[in-house]
């Protein structure tokens, strides 16, 4: 009785409060899940750090470029982006370019209104005056004329070339529809004729970099022609692909300057050898440091080259970053010194001024608690564990955010950039290009199952037959050696491959006596990482571009299911 009487009382377990309470139960479920929702959001939303604009936040990078594993996922040994990759194509220096009309025409023989002479037998004999005003205005406007597919923006003062009858003349120019933004130079030389009546006229322009005498700006000589803008705006630095390269090395005016310097130097380490985006990864992660703490970076100028662009698949020690990288770019943006001349000054001068050093073999100290360090020189010794001994550990972390690498520091070599030119001028920059992924992805079938007949030469005529118009002329980058495989193209399109213009790099070419003589004497290979350069920045300058994992197929850059991963 007693225990029935209890029952009874408990309101809740009366069968018509059984379906209430289900549903309360169920609510309050619902509820608890909701609020862990949040909590896991929040938590989410406040440690999130934001993707890098130009690559991916550090943690994920570094589990790239550090993965041993053998997933479908592989590192990408192609060319690195530098700072010039990334500005804006539409900068506003571009918009005041010089149209013919800017020019003045030329006046026919005659007696001149304006002082000139009256044209006689004796004045209309001799050299042409590469100095006089006509044959100036005359020169300009035939290179408008001729080369249609770009933009001038300066003339330079044309000057004697070597006979009677030549003038050589420079110009800063940009492609029409160009992609980069930058400036290019070019320098040609002109043959010009006079008629009876002594009337001038251009009979024929060299190619590509063929006015030499026009190369360097004479001391005192006047300024050619220049369009002035028509709004004065804020100054942008600005790539000049051909212009004179000033990489020599920098150094210390005096001891005195020396010693009230601040320094910083990473040392050991193992970057070494590792890939070229490892590599710049890893320098800019320094010289962002150097700049928080308002140093000067010391940097080893000497790169080992991964095995991956070498011609004998071994890492190639010897190489310069001046081959690579704008070297006078950097030393006039940013404070550097070369490594070498550094520790000459230093073991001149440390004891002397008693200059201190402070030493640091811990990569989780943070720029930040560094700020204060009075020594003269701040060294960062990493060990021998990897990946515990990257130089780019020094930026993971809260660091971040507030070390940012300073990659408009860096640009891509002006002297392989100048063979890129020259490739495109050779073609008179109306082109289109096509990107050709075969080698060892076009073998492997598990993970590239359709690159093989997608590339082949049918399939991409068929292909390029609703992208490229028949006649164009087409340059192929690819890595397919055999570059007869694409003979069947010829049929409706001119081809261009890199090995066409070898002699750019030659040991007859500009760019082999340069780098010769920057490496003290020494031939420089043209390497696999100079070549794959080449190739891309001459396909990224095409009218029109058509790649692989873009247009030509459906299969995906790192193998297969991977396409997704990559667009992330």
């Amino acid at each position: 009785m007693f225990g029935r009487a209890t029952l009874a009382r408990t309101g809740s377990f009366r069968p018509e409060n059984l379906g209430q309470n289900a549903l309360a139960m169920i609510g309050n479920l619902c509820f608890t899940i909701f609020v862990l929702g949040v909590l896991i959001f929040t938590i989410i939303a406040a440690t999130y750090e934001p993707e890098d604009p130009l690559f991916h936040p550090s943690t994920k990078i570094n589990t790239f470029l550090t993965s041993t594993s053998n997933a479908t996922f592989k590192s990408d040994n192609t060319v690195v982006k530098t700072g010039e990759d990334f500005m804006a194509s539409n900068q506003t220096a571009f918009a005041t370019f010089i149209n013919i009309t800017d020019v003045e025409t030329p006046k026919d023989g005659g007696a001149g209104g304006d002082g000139t002479p009256e044209i006689t037998a004796e004045n209309c004999a001799g050299p042409i005056d590469c100095r006089d005003p006509e044959v100036f205005h005359l020169m300009m406007r035939k290179a408008i004329e001729q080369f249609k597919d770009i933009h001038f923006y300066r003339f330079g003062k044309p000057v004697p070339a070597n006979n009677d009858s030549s003038c050589d003349m420079a110009w800063r120019f940009r492609p029409k529809e160009g992609k980069t933004a930058a400036f290019y130079k070019d320098y040609r030389r002109f043959v010009i004729a006079r008629s009876e009546n002594c009337t001038l006229s251009v009979v024929g322009i060299g190619d590509y970099h063929t006015g030499v005498n026009a190369r360097k700006k004479k001391k005192n000589q006047k300024p050619g022609f220049e369009k002035t803008p028509a709004q004065q705006q804020q100054a942008v630095m600005l790539p000049v692909v051909g212009e004179n390269v000033n990489d020599s090395l920098p150094v210390v005016e005096s001891e005195n300057s020396f010693s009230r310097g601040k320094y910083l130097i990473y040392n050991g380490g193992g970057d070494r050898c590792k890939s070229m985006n490892h590599y710049l990864w890893s320098f800019l992660c320094a010289l962002g440091e150097a700049q928080y703490l308002n140093r000067t970076l010391i940097m080893d100028l000497t790169i080992c080259l991964n095995s991956v662009y070498s011609s004998s698949n071994q890492d190639e020690e010897g190489k310069d970053f001046r081959f690579y990288f704008d070297f006078e770019h950097l030393k006039e943006a940013a404070s550097v010194l070369d490594q070498a001349q550094f520790w000459e000054d230093w073991g001149k001068w440390h004891k002397k001024d008693k200059l201190s050093l402070y030493l640091l073999e811990d990569f989780r100290v943070t720029p930040m608690k560094l700020a204060e360090v009075k020594d003269t020189l701040i060294m960062r010794k990493f060990g021998s564990v990897e990946p515990d001994n990257y130089w780019y550990r020094v930026c993971e972390g809260e660091t971040e955010s507030v070390v940012q690498r300073p990659w408009h520091l860096i640009w891509k070599s002006r002297r392989l950039m100048d063979i890129v030119s020259a490739m495109a001028s050779r073609l008179n920059w109306d082109y289109d290009a096509v990107h050709i992924e075969r080698g060892d992805k076009a073998m492997n079938k598990e993970l590239w199952p359709n690159l093989a007949a997608d590339t082949s030469p049918d399939a991409l005529l068929s292909t390029l037959a609703n992208k490229i118009e028949d006649g164009r002329n087409i340059y192929i980058a690819t890595n397919e050696p055999d570059t007869s495989f694409f003979d069947p193209l010829k049929d409706k399109y001119t081809t261009h491959f890199l090995d066409e213009y070898k002699d750019l790099w030659d040991e007859n070419s500009e760019w082999y006596l340069e780098t010769t003589k920057l490496n003290k004497g020494v031939p420089v290979e043209f390497d696999g990482y100079m070549r794959v350069s080449v190739d891309t920045e001459v396909f990224l300058r095409g009218k029109k571009q058509i790649d692989t994992f873009n247009d030509l197929t459906n299969d995906c850059k790192d193998g297969i299911n991977t396409c997704n991963t990559a667009a992330n």
